[in-house]
């Protein structure tokens, strides 16, 4: 079974870059079988796909977010990493990891959220 942990700030100031690992357990991130994104949902919202990174670590942004996101991995840790620049408070949300398999996300995370504030 596999287990995804996000981590980072929960407060973020604004104009700042938001930084949130995911520690994947269970499973290798390497794994040709599996995509693994970035998901979040701001507060009264629905969810927003971010970006995704294949087990090659090919890359995809949604377009809304293209400009100022980046996904890496660190696959020594199994780990993957989002970083979210020039956040507003719009940027408020609860961001999700997931793992992907045919294009659906199938594993979770318990989210973390993070407040862009002064």
């Amino acid at each position: 079974q596999v287990q995804l942990q996000e981590s980072g700030p929960g407060l973020v100031k604004p104009s700042q870059t938001l930084s949130l690992t995911c520690t994947v357990s269970g499973g290798s991130i390497t794994d040709s079988n599996y995509a693994w994104n970035w998901i979040r949902q701001p507060p009264g919202k629905g969810l927003e796909w971010m970006g995704v990174i294949a087990s090659d670590g090919s890359t995809s942004y949604s377009p809304s977010f293209k400009s100022r996101t980046s996904i890496s991995r660190d696959t020594s840790k199994n780990q993957f990493s989002l970083q979210l620049r020039s956040v507003t408070p719009e940027d408020t949300a609860v961001y999700y990891c997931t793992k992907q398999s045919w294009r659906v996300p199938v594993d979770w995370g318990q989210g973390t959220q993070v407040t862009v504030s002064s």
